[in-house]
């Protein structure tokens, strides 16, 4: 082989290099498809912890969401799989985004009840100010359906006590309106009552939370807005 033979395969192939080193910087790698980052959230909504910690080893989006906006995280939430969700925002989850109905994996568990669900959101940047579709606070939520130990977690925060959703109602005005003055919804309005929700806030047609108290015949709630007046 001829000096210049070598010459020129020693060009082409310093070109060759050249290219796939520019290839490689604008090309960018391998993104998970969409079937495997459905895959993740499929498995999250069924607690399939096995399955979650092999899609999120081969590349699966913990960002992902489907059609109804729907992440592996917020699906975990729905489900209250808390070691699901501790492996998700270990990857990176975010528990603050919402679907499309306005929920978030922060809040979800403060109307289902899971209240270890929720102390994980709230140790790792829960916002207690986001709303959902009725422009409630988490508080409310948990206020409507009586769940005494999410009360008491989230006033530990500094959510809005008074904050008034889009009926009209505050979280002590829902646990009065909507609940059934047992014990759970009585513990609820002490709760609220020694943490400082103003008693005479009333609702959107002027009836305070005391008149809906002795309305419903509700007398336990109704001594104990009177004490805290």
């Amino acid at each position: 082989m001829s000096y210049r033979a070598l010459g020129i395969i020693v060009v082409v192939l310093f070109v060759g290099l050249v290219r796939c080193s520019q290839a490689s910087d604008t090309v960018p790698a391998d993104q998970p498809s969409d079937e495997v980052n459905m895959q993740l959230i499929a498995a999250a909504r069924r607690g399939d912890l096995t399955t979650v910690t092999t899609l999120l080893e081969q590349g699966a989006d913990v960002h992902a969401a489907d059609t109804r906006g729907v992440t592996a995280l917020i699906a975990a939430a729905y489900a209250n799989e808390v070691e699901i969700a501790e492996l998700l925002i270990a990857a990176g989850a975010d528990v603050n985004i919402q679907d499309d109905t306005q929920q978030s994996a922060y809040l979800i568990p403060t109307a289902d009840g899971g209240l270890e669900f929720l102390q994980l959101t709230l140790a790792n940047g829960g916002d207690v100010h986001s709303l959902d579709s009725y422009n409630g606070t988490g508080l409310i939520r948990a206020a409507d359906r009586g769940h005494v130990e999410i009360i008491a977690e989230l006033l530990k925060t500094d959510i809005d006590i008074d904050h008034v959703n889009r009926l009209g109602w505050t979280a002590l005005l829902e646990a009065i309106i909507l609940g059934d003055g047992g014990t759970r919804h009585t513990e609820v309005v002490r709760l609220l009552v020694e943490a400082g929700a103003t008693i005479d806030l009333a609702d959107s047609n002027g009836v305070t939370p005391l008149e809906h108290a002795r309305n419903r015949g509700f007398t336990e709630i109704v001594t104990i807005l009177e004490n805290g007046r």
